[in-house]
């Protein structure tokens, strides 16, 4: 019996080692999974932090683009702008010169005219001091004529 006793209590005592490496094992086992979980865990949110990350320099490139594309355009504006000024200004200048040269040519005209007049006025002068002469001359010889 005692024998039959001592056996029981070996096995018994075995079996109650052999639960608890069972226990052991479990519980390391479940560890692991636990440290896997955690890892891809992990490496999701690296994953997705990356995306974002991505995004927003994808997103930053957009807008400097956008930015240069209207710094651009305002420039190409400020240059018709410009151009157009100096045609203006340009177009100003002439109008003032064509402008200019028909006040000299109206006073040359003016001139021309003035000359005209004067030489006419002479002419005139002239016609009647020949005339006078001519008078002179004629009363003259009819005062000759009566003396005789």
């Amino acid at each position: 019996r005692r024998r039959q006793q001592q056996q029981q209590i070996r096995r018994q005592q075995q079996q109650q080692q052999q639960q608890r490496q069972q226990q052991q094992q479990q519980q390391q086992q479940q560890q692991r999974q636990q440290q896997i979980c955690r890892r891809q865990q992990q490496q999701r949110q690296q994953q997705q932090q990356r995306q974002q990350q991505q995004q927003q320099q994808q997103q930053i490139r957009r807008q400097q683009q956008q930015q240069q594309i209207r710094r651009q355009q305002q420039q190409q504006q400020q240059i018709r702008r410009q151009q157009q000024q100096r045609q203006q200004q340009i177009r100003r200048r002439q109008q003032q010169r064509q402008r200019q040269q028909q006040i000299r040519r109206r006073q040359q005209q003016q001139q021309i005219h003035r000359r005209q007049q004067q030489q006419q006025q002479q002419q005139q002068q002239q016609i009647r001091r020949q005339q006078q002469q001519r008078q002179q001359q004629i009363r003259r010889r009819q005062q000759q004529q009566q003396i005789h």
